[in-house]
């Protein structure tokens, strides 16, 4: 993984106690870069007013076919009481942002120009068809864990209990 320097869009810092909406953002084909920031831009005119923004991080694909290029990912956070969308609003509006930067769902885990998951949506615990809160795999991926350590390393995993330090930790140092 490679940490792109002069990338950060941070804006605010968090306080102890606040809950927060997070979302990671990962693209793989074509203009990278500008298909983050319509990706962040077009969430913070959608309703998610984002106030924090990691670095962007640069990482080899896992998963997935064979020959895909490398991926850009970035993490985004809202404090919760500023957003005023549900999770499945707010997925509705991702999957939407996606396909107007020609997402096709071809095959899981292909290449793709933008990615949108929903990972955190405060301490809420969703699993319905089409939308599990927290994201499934958080605990597995280091290219959404090591943005998101970024910015707010003592965040608290709702069903793991564990921070996204301790979490990334894991991953960095397996037993």
């Amino acid at each position: 993984m490679v940490k792109l320097s002069g990338n950060s869009v941070k804006q605010g810092s968090p306080s102890g106690g606040e809950s927060f909406v997070v979302v990671a953002l990962g693209s793989n084909l074509g203009v990278r870069e500008e298909h983050l920031y319509f990706a962040r831009e077009s969430l913070r005119r959608g309703g998610l007013p984002w106030g924090l923004a990691s670095s962007i991080h640069e990482t080899a694909p896992e998963g997935g076919p064979a020959g895909q290029g490398a991926y850009l990912n970035q993490v985004l956070a809202a404090a919760i009481e500023n957003v005023g969308l549900s999770p499945e609003v707010l997925l509705t509006l991702a999957l939407e942002i996606e396909k107007a930067r020609g997402r096709i769902r071809a095959e899981r885990w292909g290449p793709r120009t933008l990615d949108i998951d929903l990972l955190l949506f405060g301490d809420q615990i969703v699993q319905r068809p089409g939308l599990v809160i927290p994201h499934p795999r958080i605990a597995e991926r280091r290219f959404v864990l090591a943005p998101l350590v970024e910015l707010l390393p003592d965040l608290v995993h709702p069903v793991r209990g564990l921070t996204m330090s301790e979490l990334l930790s894991r991953i960095e140092n397996p037993a």
